[in-house]
């Protein structure tokens, strides 16, 4: 059957359906609220960028909940995810009131957490766990309750990437979902330790709260980008004279090497084992899961430096 959708030539290589509430329906391109996004995370990004500067202008210490690191570190990395999820979020099949929606909310949620953990940076006080104060209260309770937002989100969108997508390739569904995924376990672990240090925290033993932020950070860090990395890697590929078949087999490559970082990063945070000095088969399965990625990304590299050919 054939109807009178307009199809366009997608970013990725692809074509895309102009039926409503599906990837690439704007004939302009980039939506309205992805613009909105784009624009707020590059101010949080400048933002991190400046307390970066502070840091080092200050000489204040890198460690501690009490830190410039704090302003600088979340202002960058919550405006690269904003700035990702919207991108990741146009290839996604959903209706444009529920995009507007959930990106908007997802904005102000990175909004918030930002600027609330920006506020308590020029306090000189901690952000997360501090319960000294009714002020630090309502502040540590407003950045829990938004980490909330941000995983509901996160996980609608990735729900609605196991859609069926026709108009996407399927190296960039595989990409799409497996970054997505990975982002709902470094949330998932995030809200483990927000539960466990507020508790640790009611129990009257705040280094033991702090302590906890420790222990799953790597957990909570090595699955977060994954939602950029694994798109964009798709993203070149299609750049390139490769079939899809091959850009799917580098692609899963990737992904593979990728999970199995991600799975080593929780397991070694749940056990309390060191990164640095974990057993011997952790190490092991590290080199081969970082070579797995190193290769995926070398071809895409090599292919896309090398002469252009017609795909098959």
């Amino acid at each position: 059957m054939v109807t009178n959708a307009a199809v366009v030539g997608a970013p990725d290589g692809s074509t895309r359906s102009g039926v409503r509430g599906t990837p690439g329906s704007r004939p302009g391109g980039v939506r309205a609220i992805e613009r909105a996004c784009y624009l707020i995370g590059a101010v949080l990004i400048a933002g991190g960028l400046f307390h970066a500067a502070v840091l080092v202008a200050s000489g204040d210490t890198w460690t501690g909940p009490v830190s410039w690191r704090k302003p600088a570190t979340f202002g960058f990395s919550f405006g690269l995810t904003l700035i990702t999820i919207a991108w990741v979020g146009s290839y996604l099949p959903l209706r444009e009131r529920g995009r507007r929606l959930l990106l908007g909310v997802f904005a102000a949620a990175c909004v918030t957490e930002v600027a609330l953990i920006t506020l308590q940076a020029w306090r000189r006080v901690p952000s997360h766990f501090n319960m000294e104060t009714g002020l630090d209260t309502a502040i540590s309770r407003v950045l829990a309750a938004g980490g909330g937002v941000l995983i509901l989100v996160i996980v609608a969108l990735t729900v609605a990437s196991w859609r069926p997508m026709p108009t996407v390739p399927p190296s960039m569904r595989l990409a799409l979902r497996a970054g997505l995924l990975a982002l709902d376990v470094a949330l998932l672990v995030g809200a483990v330790m927000v539960v466990t240090a507020v508790l640790d925290v009611y129990r009257g033993d705040q280094t033991a709260a702090y302590a906890v932020g420790a222990q799953w950070k790597p957990a909570h860090f090595v699955p977060m980008h994954g939602v950029l990395a694994l798109p964009l890697l798709a993203w070149l590929l299609a750049r390139t004279p490769l079939p899809e078949r091959s850009r799917l087999h580098t692609v899963a490559l990737a992904v593979a090497g990728y999970a199995t970082l991600c799975a080593l990063s929780v397991i070694e945070s749940a056990a309390g084992i060191d990164p640095l000095a974990g057993p011997l088969a952790a190490d092991v399965l590290t080199a081969l899961a970082t070579a797995a990625i190193v290769a995926a990304a070398a071809r895409t590299l090599a292919v896309l430096r090398g002469p252009r050919r017609p795909t098959t």
